[in-house]
């Protein structure tokens, strides 16, 4: 590139042409290859980059407009979505269901990640330790991962049937209960019995990443420790656990996203009832949208969903980069 340019530069009154063998055509020789590098690299990301706004930027901003339109089936036809501002917003936070919905949201997510990573992490454990069958015993516990969640859902509601379930028929074959308990119809019971079945579905991706975290720590670490007298609990306290932060953190982040959002499972099992017991803002921005047909409305609480995930990641991630740094 120099060469064909043939720039001047001037020293001491006196032209100095720049050639490839002067330091300055060497300098603009390079950064002529990186300017081309940086082009090539452009290129191969602009095919994800406009995946990425096609499938993911779009439906995103598609939804953040919708929660401020008066969106109904009637738009598919017109064309014509009137703008409504913040009266969607307003609409469904003053409804008699959003404070349960909310409510039981909280409750279900916490449950949920709880159950998911004290289990997982336990199991993790349990399979770090060399046994014959450990492979095959950790391949079928990504079983309840692999199957739809639909299915799993089907299954479970069999289970937990009020009268025909393997579960009733169980206990009362130990005569551990007197009556049969209504898992999914009783108002006391549902969420509880919604939230089992998730944990149930979510152990394998624990297990799954919180082991390959701990195949990662030395074993080095532990003959140490063990010279000190660290061992068992303490071992896990101040070898395990420190070096386990970050693989946790990314576990309890994708957790909470995912699980805040759960539809299929409440579908499945309870369709949100029974009296809005189970009923959770996913599942009544789903019933507004799809059976209600006010996508609007549903676009809102889809909005409101996306803030809370947002919020909470933000400030966990900003927690654990401070006990990190501490």
């Amino acid at each position: 590139m120099a060469d064909v340019l043939r720039r001047a530069v001037r020293a001491k009154g006196r032209t100095v042409p720049i050639t490839d063998s002067t330091p300055a055509g060497r300098k603009l020789g390079r950064l002529g290859k990186r300017g081309r590098r940086g082009q090539s690299h452009l290129l191969f990301l602009l095919p994800a980059l406009a995946y990425m706004v096609a499938f993911f930027g779009y439906p995103v901003v598609k939804n953040v407009v919708m929660g401020f339109q008066h969106y109904t089936t009637t738009t598919f036809y017109t064309g014509q979505a009137p703008w409504v501002g913040l009266a969607n917003y307003r609409a469904v936070i003053s409804s008699s269901v959003f404070d349960k919905a909310l409510l039981n949201t909280v409750l279900f997510t916490v449950g949920s990640i709880a159950g998911q990573f004290l289990t997982g992490l336990a199991i993790a454990l349990f399979f770090r330790r060399r046994f014959p069958l450990n492979g095959v015993m950790r391949s079928l516990l990504l079983l309840p991962w692999l199957v739809p969640l639909i299915v799993s859902s089907a299954v479970w509601r069999w289970i937990l049937d009020q009268d025909n379930g393997v579960l009733n028929r169980f206990l009362g074959a130990l005569h551990l209960v007197q009556d049969r308990p209504g898992w999914l119809t009783s108002t006391s019971l549902a969420l509880f019995a919604v939230i089992v079945v998730n944990i149930w579905i979510g152990i394998p991706f624990n297990v799954a990443i919180l082991y390959g975290g701990l195949q990662d720590i030395p074993e080095e670490l532990y003959e140490a420790a063990a010279l000190d007298g660290a061992t068992g609990w303490r071992a896990f306290r101040h070898v395990t656990w420190p070096l386990l932060r970050p693989v946790v953190s990314v576990v309890l982040v994708l957790g909470v996203v995912y699980t805040v959002k759960v539809l299929d499972v409440i579908l499945g099992l309870t369709n949100g009832g029974p009296a809005n017991a189970t009923q959770t803002i996913a599942s009544q921005s789903y019933q507004l949208s799809f059976q209600q047909f006010d996508f609007g409305q549903g676009a809102a609480l889809g909005n409101i969903l996306i803030v809370i995930s947002l919020v909470f990641a933000i400030l966990y991630l900003r927690a654990n980069r401070r006990a990190v740094e501490q």
